[in-house]
């Protein structure tokens, strides 16, 4: 126990080293380096609760999704009782079912038999009046939200990702709500406007056999159209097709980039796929118009002049700013699901201040009396524990900083717990010490033992208190989380500079000295 070899002094020295480096620009001004390297210069993410920010609580539009879906089905019933030579008499959607009347009970029960064939078991399928009802089945709705939730988190953590914003908490709350804590933004007005936006974009052709005015007019809107405003202000309309040419989700890139005239716009790439189908469809419509829609509305309904395969321009009344947003929303994808925000706050940066401090304080207060303590009780041994305890602070900081971790006030607590853990190891192996020279033994007999019979408690008492660790960042929520973080990486430093840099510190000390006996 009480050899080292020269590898082993170079690679706890080493280890010593490269956490100063690491925990250094926390303190001190550091050049700025990408932040995908391992090259030092990075520095501890503060969470919200450290230096202020935005709290946001949305909630997605599940109806929006079901009645959507069921747009869908609604298609696919009109296909399957068409084959049958079955005509309802009309047919909608409401309160998330697919309403058919008929015009006989006996076209209504040969419906129901077809289409519980056709469907199976993820709708339910009822009938009243000459009515037929299909609706989701609460195993069907379920996965549906669970599916929505997860696609909506995805898509939103995206759209944050690219504005820069570091370390976001975003995570599912309840059955429909998203969860968003944004550190350093006081301003959330543009984030809010990013995730406020569906960006749903389909190409659609514009039926030009129809006037718009006149339908919006009349309030008839042809079969198989639909009638959409412009997205501009102008109180322009359009006749579209239903079907959709190429949508979003074919899309590869988006850019903010300028037309020929010297406009903003978006340039964007589609899939080998949407090339395909988008040039077979522009080959057959050229000199006829086509929509580009942005959530439901037409930003601009340009006329094919040649076919188009596997890039294209979005023009119209956009400033700089526009095209950025709205390039940053089609790259990251189109949400599921609308999101309303049912709740906002904002966490001010003088907050943020006195926590730290505060934190600062505590910390700074629980090195002290740790410090005098561990001289008082064990005297030089006691100060190898405490060059270890700062050692140990050192590389939790390096740590946090290279893993880019969040620290909040939790962590803070996290942080100091593990000073008093750092140093409890070494009180187990002095006390062992202490006991041996107690029983009579010699000075180097006393420490080799005292450090056998103290490593296998230390391991199994550090391995326990990882195993709560683990459970607390599995179950439980953002703050508990930085507990966890700021709590497993105190024990695995407190570990290592309890087995391994104070016992070399003590082999030196007992090596250079060659005490007789051993004050401890």
């Amino acid at each position: 126990m009480l050899n080292f070899k020269i590898w082993n002094i170079f690679i706890i020295v080493s280890i010593c080293i490269l956490g100063i480096i690491y925990a250094l620009p926390n303190f001190i001004l550091f050049p700025k380096i990408n932040e995908n390297t391992f090259l030092p210069g990075k520095t501890i993410n503060l969470g919200l609760d450290l230096q202020g920010g935005s709290y946001l609580l949305l909630e997605a539009d599940i109806k929006s999704v079901l009645n959507e879906r069921l747009e869908t089905v609604n298609d696919d019933v009109s296909r399957r009782l068409k084959e049958f030579n079955i005509l309802p008499l009309s047919k909608n959607i409401s309160n998330q079912k697919l309403i058919i009347d008929f015009d006989s009970s006996e076209d209504l029960s040969k419906s129901k038999n077809i289409l519980r064939q056709f469907f199976g078991a993820e709708f339910n399928i009822s009938s009243n009046n000459n009515k037929l009802f299909i609706e989701y089945t609460e195993l069907a709705s379920k996965q549906i939200i669970d599916l929505t939730i997860e696609q909506a988190i995805e898509i939103v953590r995206k759209r944050i990702d690219e504005t820069g914003t570091k370390e976001p908490l975003i995570q599912r709350q309840g059955t429909q709500r998203i969860l968003i804590q944004l550190p350093g933004i006081d301003d959330p007005e543009r984030i809010k406007s990013l995730l406020g936006k569906t960006a749903k974009l389909t190409f659609q052709l514009v039926d030009t056999n129809s006037n718009a005015f006149e339908v919006k007019a009349s309030g008839r809107v042809p079969p198989g159209k639909k009638l959409l405003e412009s997205y501009s202000s102008d109180g322009q309309y359009f006749v579209v097709q239903r079907r959709v040419m190429v949508s979003g989700e074919m899309l590869t890139d988006a850019r903010a980039s300028f037309d020929q005239n010297g406009r903003p716009s978006v340039s964007f790439s589609l899939t080998p796929e949407g090339g395909k189908r988008f040039g077979r469809v522009t080959a057959r419509n050229i000199g006829k118009p086509f929509a580009i829609i942005l959530d439901g509305k037409v930003v601009s309904a340009p006329v094919i002049q040649a076919q188009i395969f596997s890039s294209g321009q979005i023009t119209g009344q956009f400033s700089v700013t526009e095209t950025k947003d709205l390039a940053l929303l089609l790259r990251a994808g189109a949400l599921p699901a609308p999101l309303t925000v049912m709740e906002e706050r904002s966490v001010g940066p003088g907050l943020g201040k006195d926590s730290v401090e505060s934190g600062k304080f505590a910390s700074i207060l629980g090195m002290i009396l740790v410090v005098i303590f561990m001289l008082i009780t064990y005297g030089i041994f006691g100060v190898f524990a405490n060059i270890a305890l700062l050692i140990n602070v050192t590389l939790i900081i390096a740590l946090l900083s290279i893993l880019q971790a969040t620290l909040t006030l939790p962590g803070i607590a996290g942080i100091v717990l593990t000073m008093g853990m750092a140093v409890d190891a070494n009180v187990l192996i002095f006390e062992r010490i202490r006991e041996e020279l107690r029983g009579g033994r010699a000075v180097l007999s006393s420490v080799e033992s005292g450090y056998k019979r103290a490593i296998g408690t230390i391991i199994d008492a550090s391995l326990t208190t990882l195993i709560a660790s683990a459970c607390l960042y599995g179950l439980g929520s953002g703050p508990i989380k930085g507990f966890a973080v700021t709590l497993s990486i105190g024990i695995i430093t407190s570990m290592f500079t309890a087995i391994m840099v104070t016992r070399m510190l003590v082999v030196f000390y007992l090596r250079r000295s060659k005490p007789k006996k051993l004050v401890i």
